[in-house]
């Protein structure tokens, strides 16, 4: 594949460097110094490109890579109130998109996992849920998109609960999430179900953000000559 990089910061290349590895070529890497050069990236010189970038940027290059017909990855955060425009670009442009909160393999089983054991244990009303994470100072969003996904998946088993919270107060209504920033974290998300007599929890800890750059390569392969919008259950076949 020829690969443009949106974000050439650790992510992108760790990205380049496992692309690389497997024998695909990088035909862009774009970062702030030359941002105007995403304008270039189209059909012609690039198979995918896979944007990692900020809440601020994210949707503006989604934006431009799929008005330019390129099958885009995006795995930027904090953006997704404008998700289901970008979505719409990728139809009406006859091109592919994805987006994930996370795209590690193991996350998104943690994903599965997660919605199985909350529709066990929503009729279960004295087990309270609540999810934790832990990122790096460099991540920006808070909670996480993982840990908001992951929340997405309990809520919808827990009817009775409104919503998130992040106060501890509100938690027999809606559903807790806690989050602290420190270094070095590379991403760790639990689901914790609490009762008076005994706690179930579920976790996920990355050990290096190697897991996800595979899965984004994964899903890059996926979506080349496709057409249309996907979600990593289907690169995954969950």
């Amino acid at each position: 594949m020829k690969i443009a990089i949106i974000g050439y910061g650790k992510m992108g290349k760790l990205i380049e460097a496992l692309a690389i590895e497997n024998g695909h070529n990088i035909s862009f890497k774009i970062a702030s110094l030359n941002a105007t050069e995403i304008h270039n990236i189209n059909t012609a010189n690039t198979n995918v490109a896979i944007e990692f970038t900020s809440p601020e940027t994210a949707f503006n290059n989604v934006q431009i890579l799929l008005k330019n017909g390129v099958p885009t990855v995006c795995g930027s955060t904090g953006w997704q109130e404008n998700l289901h425009v970008a979505q719409q670009l990728a139809v009406e442009n006859n091109t592919a998109f994805i987006w994930a909160s996370n795209f590690s393999i193991g996350v998104n089983l943690f994903f599965a996992f997660t919605q199985f054991i909350a529709q066990k244990m929503g009729s279960y009303t004295n087990y309270i849920p609540l999810v934790n994470e832990v990122h790096h100072t460099a991540k920006k969003d808070a909670p996480s998109g993982t840990a908001i996904t992951i929340a997405q998946k309990v809520l919808e088993a827990y009817k009775n609960f409104n919503g998130t919270t992040n106060n501890p107060n509100e938690q027999t209504t809606k559903l807790l999430i806690t989050y602290k920033r420190e270094d070095p974290a590379p991403g760790f998300h639990e689901v914790v179900f609490n009762s008076h007599h005994d706690t179930i929890t579920l976790q996920h800890n990355a050990k290096s953000r190697n897991g996800f750059v595979e899965g984004t390569l994964l899903a890059a392969q996926f979506i080349v000559n496709k057409k249309g919008v996907f979600t990593m259950e289907q690169v995954l076949g969950l």
